[in-house]
Formats: C-alpha cells, sequence, structure tokens
C-alpha cells in the first residue's frame, strides 16, 4: 500500500469513527482517535459480519484492499458504546 492510499484509509476510517461517535453521542478525543476507531471499527464489523454469514454491503477499494464501510461505522459505535459503558462520568456539580 501506498502513502497516499495509507494516508486515504485514514481519513475514511476518521470519517467513519466520527460518525460512530454521533451516533452513540459520546465523544472523546480528536481525529486521531476517531481514525483509531473507524479501524478498530472494521475489524469488529468484518468479524459480526463473516460470523453471522452477512453481506459486506458497501466497501471502498483503495490500492486493492476493500475497506468495509458500513461495517466499520456499525463496529465502532458498538465499541464506543462499550467504551462509554465502562468509563467513569465524573458528576456535574450544581
Amino acid at each position: 500500500m501506498t502513502l497516499t492510499g495509507f494516508l486515504i484509509l485514514l481519513l475514511i476510517a476518521a470519517i467513519c469513527g466520527s460518525v460512530a461517535q454521533a451516533i452513540v453521542g459520546y465523544s472523546r478525543g480528536g481525529c486521531l482517535v476517531s481514525a483509531a476507531l473507524g479501524l478498530i471499527g472494521a475489524l469488529i464489523g468484518t468479524w459480526l459480519a463473516r460470523l453471522f454469514e452477512l453481506p459486506y454491503g458497501f466497501e471502498v477499494n483503495i490500492d486493492g484492499q476493500e475497506f468495509p464501510v458500513i461495517w466499520s461505522i456499525v463496529g465502532a459505535a458498538l465499541f464506543v458504546a462499550v467504551l462509554s459503558l465502562l468509563t467513569y462520568r465524573r458528576p456535574t456539580p450544581l
């Protein structure tokens, strides 16, 4: 994979991670965190799709590598939801 392809992959992963954070309503970090969430979401999402034998749907081809956009968003949303349940929230003062 070329450097340009890798940067495009990170951009698409960041968009998928941002959409997942917006769906769940929990946002921590910036663009790099969103990109990491998108990549982790792609791993979780494709694992779920293979486990339940579901179609991949919308995939983007980047330098010969397929990136499942829909499953990346679904996997990242599940991951962010679990993270939001596990993290401690300080009560807001009145």
